[in-house]
């Protein structure tokens, strides 16, 4: 194998695929990166078992051929390079990265026992890659990090009609997010939450995202990029296992001006991190107390609909729930007792999102 690439473009690639499919220490075999050089450019692919990715980079090829190799050394290697061009030409049992001046050579592992790359499932549909990562952004960091719990480190994706629903909680919160989609098929998986946290990251840019589906895995494509996941059965998590009607008070006000409030006032809550949150005639109290910090109180003026309440928070919880708001009205429904809040946008738009936070027990008085 033997190739010329834009170093810019190459290093871009390949840390793409490093950030989507780390790889398992364990095993060089699976944190390597296979290197496929043909008329048209290089393809680098990389698989675990469970999830894959497949990139094309345009590239000038001097020889054919297949390789793999370490990924993680080969993208740091090409993003600490300055100079615009990089080459690749394996030469006995190394694979050389070329630069004038400079040569960087990796082992090439054993390409013929790499479980390859698996075909895309068959097309479920088309959606707008710049709303479905605005989506992905905010309803995968609601899903719980505790890998003892697997149900609920995913995203739910599922079709509904000419919509697509995207669902995870952790329990405590919950975010769902709906927007409009070429639906050609029906879908209905649970997802990896970090997956598609570095899938948000990579597709704003790329105008529409193909989803693929099949019976035990999903995949999704942009661009030159192909990805596919094991998936889970998420069909146990679903909203309306939130009750969410017995709504008796509605705020309106500044998402931005709450999130400040908030954000300065949870610097004087209790180790639980928990403020109260108090619905005055046209505004709302924020306070919170520790008896180490002391005590802090903020009011923020409000549009209030029904009669005065209170209800208390884990304050970093209800920070990351006013983030998609941010830049304009939130809607608080606030129902009575231990039951869930439900956060929205007071003129939705697309992704239509509906966050839902469970309260806390109120603070201790100072």
């Amino acid at each position: 194998m033997d190739l010329t690439v834009t170093t810019a473009d190459l290093a871009r690639v390949a840390s793409d695929a490093v950030r989507l499919v780390p790889g398992r220490l364990t095993d060089p075999v699976l944190s390597g990166l296979l290197i496929t050089a043909e008329a048209g450019g290089v393809r680098l692919a990389a698989c675990d078992r469970e999830r894959s990715v497949r990139l094309r980079c345009p590239a000038l090829v001097h020889t054919d051929g297949r390789v793999l190799v370490p990924a993680r050394p080969l993208a740091e290697t090409l993003r600490a390079l300055a100079e615009p061009e990089v080459r690749l030409v394996v030469e006995g049992s190394r694979l050389a990265v070329r630069v004038p001046g400079a040569r960087y050579a990796l082992p090439l592992l054993d390409a013929e026992i790499h479980p390859g790359v698996p075909e895309l499932p068959a097309r479920v549909g088309e959606v707008g890659a710049a709303p479905l990562a605005e989506a992905l952004t905010t309803v995968a960091a609601t899903a719980s990090r505790d890998d003892a719990l697997p149900l609920y480190t995913g995203v739910r994706i599922r079709s509904d009609g000419d919509r697509l629903v995207l669902l995870a909680t952790d329990r405590f919160r919950m975010a769902v997010a709906s927007l409009p989609w070429r639906p050609a098929g029906e879908l209905d998986a649970l997802v990896p939450a970090p997956l598609l946290v570095e899938i948000a990251r990579q597709i704003p840019d790329a105008g529409t995202l193909t989803l693929h589906a099949g019976r035990d895995g999903l995949g999704l494509s942009w661009g030159a990029a192909e990805v596919t996941t094991a998936v889970l059965d998420g069909t146990a998590i679903h909203e309306s296992k939130v009750v969410t009607s017995a709504v008796d008070t509605q705020l309106e006000l500044d998402a931005d001006a709450l999130a400040g409030a908030v954000r300065r006032v949870g610097l004087y809550t209790d180790p639980r991190g928990v403020l109260l949150l108090e619905v005055g005639d046209a505004e709302v109290r924020l306070r919170g107390a520790d008896q180490t910090a002391g005590e802090a109180e903020e009011s923020v003026k409000a549009t209030v609909d029904g009669g005065r309440t209170g209800q208390s928070f884990q304050a970093r919880y209800l920070t990351d729930a006013l983030k998609p708001f941010l830049g304009g009205t939130v809607r608080l429904a606030i129902q009575p007792g231990m039951r869930a809040t439900i956060l929205t946008a007071a003129e939705p738009g697309e992704p239509n999102l509906r966050y839902i936070v469970m309260p806390m027990r109120p603070p201790t008085p100072a």
